[in-house]
Order: structure tokens, then C-alpha cells, then sequence
């Protein structure tokens, strides 16, 4: 039997016989939700006979189970093939992040890329950051460190590609009424700090996230996955690619 090109995708990851579905969980299954499972997965069932033939399995995961941090879509994949997949839905946009003080911030920053598909991401100044929050994203998530500010904006230069900063500073743009460019590198700074007045020089643009209530600011994890999604209103379809 043939493909048929325009035919949904169907994966046997996520239409298993009766055996495997009843493994999840009952509730999040009659959901029809991608993701209906939140601990993994155990061996492939039925034995070696049952086994998907394609290359993107690893036969370690279905002997095994699956236990890690990815979306049903994905479980019992290579890492290369899960990276491989995700190299053809990403999105033109960038994170970079000022890394002088090894913030923990930058990890969860990494994830929320990773969940809104980001090209890649840029650590500016120190090569080594926290991985902790990164939830082990960062091995399916393009990752790359620019020696520091200058760096970062000579390849964006080289790119064609505009540096947006988020920031809460004097002249800066509303990012409710801020039109993303596509392909734009969004720079955040540290925690507490903020961004450089380097990093604020380099930027084509400076845009904040209205705060109605009593603190300065909010936390850069959370002010860059606000960012992120900011972007993906105004340029992503609104079903996700999966």
C-alpha cells in the first residue's frame, strides 16, 4: 500500500492497538489531546515482532520505554530524528541571552525556545550557563555562544537579521502594539540587571510587556516566553505543527 501525500500524518507512536493505549491515562486519551501522556512510556508492546521498522525508532526505547521530556509525537525517536523533524517546522526567530552572572533563568529561556520552536538560541558572553530549568530541551533545541554583544550583532548583521530587545526602558515600544519582524533575533538580558547599555545600542528596536501591577519587572524566563508567544500570534498558523 502506498502513501498517500495527502493523507494526514499517522504515526504509530500515537494510534497504537488497544494494548498500548490503555496504558495512558483514560481521561487524557478520550481527549484526543497530542499529549496525553506525562511520565513516559514503557517497552513497545507485543515484543520485537511488533517493532516499527523505521529508521527514526530507537531500538533502546522500545526495548526499554520512553521517559523523556518530549511530546507523544516523538516518543521512541532517535534524538537525531526528533531534531531532524523539528529542523523542518522551526521558526525565523532567535533568542539570544547576555550570560555575565550564569543566571538560572537561562535554562527555563531554552525550553520555552524549544517549545515555540525557535531556530536557535544565543548565549552572549560566558560559554557556560545553567542547564537545570532546561528540562534536557536543550539537546533538541539548536544552542549557540557569542563571545558577547559585538558578536552577536556582527552575525545578525552578516544574517540580515534585526535585533530586538525586551527591556522596560525609557523609549521603549508597547509589545501590544509592536509589529515583529519574522526573522529577528529577540535579545534578553539578565535577571535583575537587565539588559547592557551594549546590548540596548545594538538594537534596532526596544520593546517592553505592559505590567499593571506594583513590581519593576517581571522574570526574564517569563518575559521571554511572553515574547515568544507574541511573535508566534502574529506569524504562526494557529493549530501548532506537529
Amino acid at each position: 500500500m502506498t502513501d498517500d501525500a495527502s493523507a494526514p500524518h499517522r504515526d504509530p507512536a500515537l494510534e497504537d492497538p488497544s494494548p498500548r493505549r490503555s496504558a495512558l491515562p483514560a481521561a487524557a486519551a478520550a481527549t484526543g489531546h497530542p499529549e496525553r501522556t506525562t511520565s513516559g512510556v514503557g517497552p513497545w508492546p507485543g515484543g520485537r515482532e511488533t517493532w516499527p521498522t523505521e529508521d527514526r525508532y530507537d531500538p533502546e526505547l522500545l526495548e526499554h520505554g520512553d521517559t523523556r521530556n518530549v511530546i507523544d509525537r516523538y516518543r521512541y525517536w532517535r534524538m537525531e530524528a526528533i531534531v531532524a523533524d523539528l529542523d523542518e517546522k522551526r521558526h525565523p526567530f532567535h533568542v539570544a541571552i547576555e550570560n555575565w552572572q550564569h543566571d538560572m533563568n537561562i535554562g527555563s529561556i531554552v525550553r520555552s525556545a524549544n517549545a515555540f520552536a525557535a531556530d536557535t538560541v544565543h548565549i552572549v558572553g560566558r560559554r557556560r550557563w545553567n542547564k537545570r530549568g532546561a528540562m534536557v530541551t536543550d539537546r533538541y533545541q539548536h544552542v549557540e555562544h557569542r563571545e558577547d554583544v559585538a558578536a552577536l550583532a556582527a552575525w545578525a548583521r552578516d544574517e540580515g537579521i534585526p535585533i530586538i530587545a525586551i527591556d522596560n526602558v525609557p523609549g521603549c515600544v508597547p509589545m501590544e502594539t509592536f509589529d515583529w519582524p519574522e526573522r529577528c533575533v529577540m535579545l534578553f538580558g539578565q535577571e535583575g540587571p537587565g539588559l547592557t547599555t551594549e546590548a540596548v545600542a545594538v538594537a534596532e528596536a526596544v520593546v517592553e510587556i505592559t505590567q499593571y501591577g506594583s513590581t519593576r519587572s517581571i522574570n526574564a524566563s517569563a518575559a521571554a516566553a511572553v515574547a515568544m508567544y507574541s511573535w508566534v500570534q502574529q506569524h504562526s498558523p494557529l493549530v501548532p505543527r506537529r
